[in-house]
């Protein structure tokens, strides 16, 4: 499962953070997929930065935050109080297009197209079995000619 959760830095007693983008096995400091943000809790007063573009495509294909940047995501208004992604606002002339699901559409039924099909071939079955009948007939017309001439 991919988290978004804290990235320890800084020195002994003067934490700082990075917002990552990691697999939840991974260690806490360790391999992640992508930096989001960062977080400095020291500073006065505290910088917290995040890409927020990021997040919510992050968000949206599945990764679960932490307690901890649940918080920090709602402080920033990425996250609603019940932990829902806020849409994004459009900035002056910025356009957010809401992303078009694709409907679903459901087959075609074979069965209409089987009786239709099934239709056309016996009509030109007929025609076949039609057209070989007249040749057979006539075949042994001219058969009966030749024997009586």
């Amino acid at each position: 499962m991919v988290r978004i959760r804290l990235r320890r830095t800084g020195k002994t007693k003067q934490p700082s953070y990075r917002v990552v983008v990691a697999d939840s096995r991974a260690p806490r400091d360790g391999r992640f997929i992508e930096i989001i943000g960062h977080y400095n809790p020291v500073r006065q007063p505290k910088v917290l930065e995040i890409k927020q573009d990021r997040a919510r495509y992050w968000l949206s294909v599945g990764a679960q935050p932490s307690d901890t940047v649940t918080y920090l995501f709602k402080k920033v208004q990425i996250l609603d109080e019940n932990g829902q992604v806020v849409p994004a606002i459009a900035l002056d002339g910025d356009t957010v297009e809401p992303v078009a699901v694709p409907a679903v559409v459901p087959p075609a039924t074979p069965v209409a197209e089987a009786t239709a099909i099934a239709e056309v071939a016996e009509v030109t079955e007929a025609a076949e079995v039609a057209e070989v009948a007249e040749v057979a007939e006539a075949a042994e017309v001219a058969e009966a000619m030749e024997t009586v001439s």
